[in-house]
């Protein structure tokens, strides 16, 4: 073995993998131990707040909310019915609502309720808001029962629309199909 060859094999023992193994260790160790975050398809700007930091009357608020928000998004969004909002869908009002709900109002919401509890600690979850008779935590649950409340509303309309059509539908064929007064009628063969 040559001496560059030597040197070579020296730093790569003692040097880089020893240095590479450290690094590795330390990026799991880091995952590892870094706190679950939430994942909610539907609110995506949720996705920085720890999982931990947040009472489980919100999260189970929280977790409602955003299984009715995917069905409204898909619902009132995806008007060509492929199955994915995109650009050749239009666009109606009640959509623009639920994704303003959904991008700006919750984690706002969210985002101060958090901001009241990183100052005060377990004060934001006891004590009352002044000229009121709620916590910060009672707030944000009637902020997220208000919205959850609306989105039952918008699929409780949104199922009688659509049987409306489907019971009008049925009307118009019965009506085209079944009138007595047009009956089909063969033409007369002299030859049988």
């Amino acid at each position: 073995m040559t001496q560059a060859t030597a040197l070579f094999l020296m730093v790569l023992l003692y040097g880089v993998l020893p240095a590479a193994g450290v690094y590795l260790g330390y990026r799991g160790f880091k995952k590892m131990t870094a706190p679950k975050m939430l994942g909610y398809k539907s609110i995506p700007k949720l996705g920085y707040i720890p999982e931990k930091s947040l009472p489980e009357s919100v999260k189970t608020a929280l977790d409602e909310i955003n299984q009715k928000g995917e069905k409204l998004r898909l619902i009132y969004g995806d008007s060509n019915n492929d199955g994915k909002i995109d650009d050749t869908d239009s666009v109606n009002e009640t959509y623009v609502m639920i994704q303003n709900l959904m991008d700006n109002h919750i984690p706002q919401a969210v985002r101060d309720y958090q901001r009241l509890y990183d100052l005060e600690g377990a004060r934001a979850d006891s004590t009352k808001i002044k000229n009121s008779n709620v916590t910060a935590q009672e707030a944000l649950l009637e902020v997220l029962n208000t919205i959850n409340n609306q989105f039952d509303e918008l699929l409780d309309a949104s199922y009688h629309q659509d049987g409306q059509k489907l019971l009008a539908t049925n009307r118009y064929l019965q009506q085209r199909f079944d009138d007595p007064s047009e009956t089909l009628s063969l033409p007369n063969d002299d030859r049988l």
